[in-house]
């Protein structure tokens, strides 16, 4: 009876142990990313312009902009009116974007990246920005009221920073929500190889780990996507720029017609 007892208690630890770890990494992820204040390596990691300097905020706005123009011409899609970017930063890809679109949505968890990414759109457009707040509470709150209402989806350098597969997932299916039937996903995610130092290190330390948090080999992330109602398309790689290594870029569009995913 004390033998069944016990294994009763290492089984609910087990159960309970990862909803408390995932809890404690949500919690310093947040923490980590609700303000500055006023630290130049979290201006740098947000991608401010003078976190990382004039050079790299302009190249890694032109760079995304020309993978998703290859993207766009080899798939046909239209062109997009309505833009969101989830987890925009401080607006490195927004400036590059936004002055081709009508409406331009700008979604983080901080209220200051929000503040910069808007300040740095309006220096170099007109284009009306929108600005939403994400809860990691309850990232779904945030696109509330999207539904179909967006041509492209927008995240970039954010994945590998989020707090696991759970995370990536919502990610995908609140980007399959906003879209428009026919419209386009355009994710980055940082892959990993069959080094071992390459995969990700969800740990309790979270800042320690940044851009290495969440990884995916290519097929994982193809996968996924599958999953969460958008259709893989097309994917390329970048195994190294100024910032980082192991890049890869995905074009995922929303089928025209079919179920919604649960």
């Amino acid at each position: 009876m004390a033998a069944r007892g016990e294994r009763f208690i290492v089984a609910a630890v087990r159960l309970l142990m990862p909803r408390r770890h995932d809890a404690r990494i949500g919690r310093q992820a947040a923490r980590y990313w609700s303000a500055s204040d006023g630290d130049q390596s979290w201006d740098s990691n947000s991608h401010w312009r003078h976190g990382i300097g004039d050079e790299a905020f302009a190249e890694v706005g032109r760079d995304h902009l020309e993978i998703y123009q290859r993207f766009a011409r080899a798939l046909e899609v239209d062109t997009p009116t309505t833009i969101i970017e989830w987890g925009a930063g401080g607006g490195a890809n927004a400036v590059a974007f936004a002055p081709h679109v009508e409406r331009f949505i700008s979604a983080d968890i901080s209220p200051d990246n929000l503040a910069e990414c808007f300040r740095q759109v309006q220096a170099v457009c007109n284009t009306p920005v929108d600005t939403l707040l994400i809860d990691l509470a309850d990232p779904n709150a945030a696109a509330d009221g999207l539904r179909h209402a967006c041509d492209l989806f927008l995240c970039l350098y954010v994945i590998e920073l989020t707090t696991g597969v759970d995370a990536v997932r919502t990610i995908l299916r609140i980007a399959q929500r906003v879209l428009r039937p026919g419209g386009m996903a355009f994710v980055q995610v940082k892959y990993h190889t069959s080094d071992g130092r390459t995969r990700g290190r969800i740990g309790w330390a979270y800042a320690r780990n940044l851009a290495l948090n969440t990884t995916f080999t290519i097929e994982e992330f193809w996968r996924l996507a599958g999953e969460c109602g958008l259709e893989p398309q097309l994917v390329t790689l970048v195994p190294r720029n100024r910032l980082d290594s192991r890049y890869a870029y995905y074009a995922l569009t929303k089928p025209v017609s079919g179920m919604e995913p649960q």
